[in-house]
């Protein structure tokens, strides 16, 4: 068992930090994802409003009236293949949001598992007889601090899981719109 209470604090202090380590991490991934889809939203939204003031001055230039419908029509024809390229760029955003995450949280996890096991190691050390009870308290702590850090990790996974399938919606409303 833990010699001095400050081996616990220290034991207990280095979960902690892991935790903050691995909610950092995956915080930090989510930003960048965040931040390449506005980037790829906004360079969508640039060239839409391109094409669309192309369309204008093709109206504007426009020596008739059916030169100038025709300049019309081909600007309401949405850009299929626009739509498909956003659609790939992404799904590429997302696939490596995923990865990312997935790869940070199992890194951290196998860190974690690894320092409470040397923690539990530690803990069941030279235990004095009739202290079972004070090491199966300590051993329940660990375990349902362990379980918290698992939940953590489960719940980004989800909301990792709930973008992809707001992205997935979304995308799939503008493939219709756009054939």
């Amino acid at each position: 068992m833990f010699t001095s209470p400050e081996q616990f604090a220290s034991a207990t202090k280095t979960l902690f930090e892991l935790q903050m380590m691995t909610f950092n991490a995956l915080t930090s991934k989510a930003v960048q994802g965040v931040e390449q889809v506005v980037a790829l939203n906004m360079a969508t939204a640039r060239s839409s409003v391109d094409s669309a003031m192309a369309a204008g001055q093709k109206m504007r230039d426009a020596k008739d009236a059916t030169a100038a419908m025709a300049a019309m029509a081909s600007q309401a024809k949405p850009d299929m293949g626009g739509a498909v390229e956003y659609q790939e760029q992404m799904k590429v955003i997302i696939d490596d949001i995923r990865k990312e995450f997935h790869d940070a949280a199992d890194s951290h996890i196998a860190e974690a598992k690894s320092a409470l096991s040397a923690l539990i190691y530690d803990v069941t050390q030279n235990v004095k007889p009739g202290s079972e009870n004070a090491v199966e308290i300590i051993k329940t702590a660990i375990d349902n601090a362990f379980k918290g850090y698992e939940q953590v990790t489960q719940a980004t996974r989800q909301a990792v899981a709930t973008v992809e399938d707001q992205i997935s919606k979304a995308s799939a409303k503008v493939a219709p719109a756009s054939s």
